[in-house]
C-alpha cells in the first residue's frame, strides 16, 4: 500500500492562464473570433491575443473580457465576506483573527 500525498499548488501564473483558457472556451462556444472579442471588450486585438498566450491583463481588461462575455457578474464572489453559519463560526474566527494580530505586534 503506497501512501501518497497529493499537493494541487497553484501559482498566479497558473491561475492567470487556467482563466485565459476558460475565456478562450467560451469565446469559442460564441463562434467569436480574437479579433471578434477583442472589438466587443473595447481591446486591442493584441492585447487580447496575448492574454490568451500568456494570461497575462490588467484587472480593467480583464473586467472588459468579463463584461463582453456577460460574466461580470461572476466576479462579484471575488474577495466577498465570508458568511457564517453560526454565532460560533464567526466568534471563533474573530479569536483567530485576534490570536494572530497579537504575534505581529
Amino acid at each position: 500500500m503506497t501512501n501518497i500525498i497529493s499537493f494541487n499548488i497553484s501559482t498566479p501564473h497558473d491561475v492567470a492562464k487556467q482563466i485565459a483558457t476558460r475565456v478562450k472556451a467560451r469565446r469559442l462556444e460564441l463562434n467569436l473570433t480574437q479579433e471578434g472579442l477583442a472589438a466587443r471588450a473595447g481591446l486591442k486585438f493584441a492585447t487580447y491575443r496575448r492574454f490568451e498566450q500568456t494570461g497575462e491583463i490588467s484587472l480593467k481588461g480583464l473586467l472588459q473580457i468579463g463584461f463582453a462575455l456577460n460574466a461580470l457578474s461572476e466576479f462579484d464572489a471575488l474577495f466577498a465576506q465570508k458568511q457564517y453559519q453560526s454565532l460560533d463560526d464567526l466568534l471563533s474566527e474573530q479569536s483567530v483573527i485576534r490570536k494572530r494580530g497579537k504575534k505581529n505586534e
